[in-house]
């Protein structure tokens, strides 16, 4: 018995950490599953689809499956199964799921889903998959991490508001007018129809303008400024550098970096 477990530990590590084919169509399935069920959780988060036909808990239920026992393989195969448990990304994952089942009993708890945006691209593996099959990806995967991180920040916050303001704040009546007001608050626009009028939500209010702006405009900034070149310096190790760096702001070596030369 003690024999088969650890075959059958040795095989799903070899399914999520090898290099074989079988490896890479595994992880490219759970990535595939990841993008696809980050697309239901942000269309049944956004719209408003009490009045419709369609009885989602069904679905809630496959997902919360496929994704319970992805998280259960994910701390089998893990050399310290307690520590991974109290991950940021299995806790995540563990509130993911758990809103997924609980959706049948309180609705409300459905907000939970956007917390699933966390593990996409958290994967080490599965980055460097995409940077092995797609040369675009390598090019601008700092970008891509920027943008994926704005992205994540803003529905998150999004998310609290909703959660936090739902029920006291008669102008926030779905996810999308706490949306709607994140980015207005965020992007020190404020057009003013929606305002909080109750303690706790001019407590949030302020809690975003003085710790959110300036997350926001960082998060931008990176995703707009030149991007930097990896390359590993021979004399220091520094592997960051600016495109047309010629010298080491470490060390001053000379550098020779690749370069296409249409660099402006």
């Amino acid at each position: 018995m003690h024999k088969q477990q650890n075959k059958f530990r040795i095989l799903l590590r070899k399914l999520y950490f090898g290099d074989g084919k079988l490896s890479l169509f595994w992880r490219w399935g759970l990535f595939t599953f990841d993008i696809i069920t980050i697309g239901y959780f942000l269309i049944t988060a956004t719209l408003d689809l009490s009045h419709t036909a369609l009885d989602l808990h069904q679905i809630d239920y496959i997902i919360g499956f496929v994704l319970l026992t992805d998280y259960f393989f994910r701390i089998y195969i893990s050399a310290r199964p307690v520590k991974s448990c109290f991950e940021a990304t299995a806790l995540a994952d563990l509130l993911v799921i758990l809103s997924l089942f609980a959706a049948a009993f309180i609705e409300n708890l459905g907000f939970l889903r956007v917390v699933r945006m966390l593990r996409l691209l958290r994967s080490y593996h599965v980055l460097k998959d995409l940077r092995n099959a797609s040369k675009w990806f390598a090019k601008n995967e700092e970008i891509i991490h920027s943008a994926l991180n704005l992205f994540v920040f803003i529905f998150v916050i999004s998310a609290i508001v909703y959660v936090l303001e739902a029920h006291l704040n008669p102008a926030i009546n779905s996810f999308m007018d706490a949306l709607y007001f994140t980015v207005t608050t965020l992007t020190t626009t404020g057009y003013g129809d929606i305002t909080m009028s109750d303690t706790l939500g001019r407590g949030i209010t302020i809690i975003i303008m003085i710790f959110g702006v300036a997350l926001f405009l960082r998060l931008v900034q990176t995703i707009f400024r030149p991007a930097k070149v990896r390359y590993p310096c021979p004399t220091c190790g520094l592997n960051r550098h600016d495109p047309d760096a010629v010298h080491c702001k470490h060390c001053g070596n000379t550098l020779k970096i690749p370069s296409e030369g249409d660099w402006q």
